[in-house]
């Protein structure tokens, strides 16, 4: 949809009414625009890349954890799978508006050691906008010299400005 083209922060995308195909062909067109076709995409002057799966680098799992969420069980355990999410392709726009700074009161910008499923501690950093409760999240890569972006939401689950804010309080001192 043009349209969403032209949308800004912190205006929503106009999702609802459209078709899977169309719906996705539009939020396809805002990540072309600020993530993958953007040769200025960085972050306090580190490049930010899409994570490597199996050596790849892959757009299409970083723009598939931009729009979807993990799914889970009746328990809360992770099955493996992915399902569209609508307030996170709602704010697909917002990742570049947040990633250039554009935004400077009520934004937290903090460093945190996050245990991962299978990979051990990992030091994340967090773009957290306070009054959006909105979280862009980057893991800076070994070498230090850029980042990876892992995924970016919306606190609307439950537990989820919890997790940020006890993840805020437990900060490291630095921004990594």
């Amino acid at each position: 949809m043009p349209l969403n083209q032209i949308k800004t922060y912190p205006e929503l995308l106009e999702l609802a009414h459209l078709e899977l195909l169309p719906r996705k062909e539009s939020l396809k067109g805002i990540f072309r625009r600020d993530i993958e076709n953007n040769s200025n995409f960085n972050f306090q002057t580190k490049t930010i890349r899409p994570i490597k799966k199996e050596g790849q680098v892959s757009m299409d799992i970083l723009f598939n954890h931009l729009i979807t969420r993990e799914d889970r069980d009746e328990k809360g355990k992770k099955i493996g799978s992915r399902s569209f999410e609508m307030a996170r392709s709602q704010r697909l726009h917002w990742v570049k508006f947040h990633i250039d700074k554009r935004k400077i009161s009520n934004i937290d910008i903090f460093s945190y050691e996050d245990r991962i499923e299978k990979r051990g501690d990992v030091i994340r950093t967090y773009i957290y906008d306070m009054n959006e409760e909105y979280v862009v999240i980057l893991e800076p890569q070994r070498s230090g010299l850029d980042y990876y972006l892992i995924t970016a939401y919306h606190l609307n689950e439950q537990g989820g400005k919890k997790q940020i804010e006890n993840k805020q309080k437990k900060k490291l001192d630095e921004v990594y």
